[in-house]
């Protein structure tokens, strides 16, 4: 693939832009300075810099970020800053979307991607992804409030009552719960109606992808041929 192309599919610009980028001396792949836009290059393990940053050709570019509070996920925020303003320019401009959504005072695991097959395999009811949270709760609880949550609870204007897959209470004051839907704020939701409170939500999991302890909030990594 011509380099010009390689950088354009990479979100670096337009095609006139990349070309502008690799003439002014701004590129180097595999080392070495790359000067001609229409030198073709092999893509399946590409590595190359721009302005001295590393990059590798992906053709879709899919990530985990730990979300800090006080984003929305959102490209169009209302109240708060987008957690895309997290990301590199190059990533935004290629098309990176949050695969749902965590509110804004939610921190965690987020996964963003530019593979609309792979978004849709992850937030589609049918394919029951599990998530798992650790939820800060506001008043003491006991054991049986795994009970409930294990049992079903019913919230409102849902047909059916919403079920944990997974419950257990470490402490008083901390709950851990796997859930495999996505409904609008549905841990906050189900708590609530098992006669607690939220005071804080960390998603630690999607699936069998587990938070690094050593992705520190605001921080992203490459999930290169991650398939959920």
């Amino acid at each position: 693939m011509q380099l010009q192309r390689i950088l354009q599919s990479q979100g670096f610009g337009s095609r006139r832009l990349c070309r502008a980028i690799v003439y002014s001396g701004r590129v180097t792949v595999a080392g070495a300075p790359a000067l001609d836009p229409s030198a073709e290059f092999p893509v399946g393990d590409l590595h190359f810099t721009v302005d001295g940053e590393e990059w590798r050709y992906a053709e879709h570019a899919t990530l985990m970020l730990h979300k800090p509070a006080g984003y929305e996920c959102s490209r169009a925020p209302q109240f708060h800053a987008s957690v895309l303003e997290l990301l590199p320019v190059p990533l935004r401009e290629r098309g990176v979307q949050p695969v749902g959504r965590l509110d804004q005072d939610t921190t965690g695991l987020l996964l963003l991607t530019d593979d609309g097959a792979l978004n849709h395999r992850l937030t589609s009811p049918k394919h029951h992804i599990h998530k798992t949270y650790r939820v800060g709760l506001k008043h003491p609880a006991e054991a049986s409030i795994c009970e409930q949550l294990l049992g079903g609870v019913q919230l409102n204007d849902e047909p059916a009552p919403s079920v944990a897959l997974a419950c257990e209470l470490p402490d008083p004051l901390t709950l851990r719960m796997t859930i495999d839907e996505g409904k609008y704020h549905q841990v906050k939701r189900m708590i609530a109606a098992a006669g607690n409170r939220v005071e804080s939500l960390h998603r630690e999991a999607v699936g069998s992808l587990v938070l690094p302890a050593d992705l520190a909030p605001g921080q992203w990594r490459w999930l290169p041929g991650f398939e959920a």
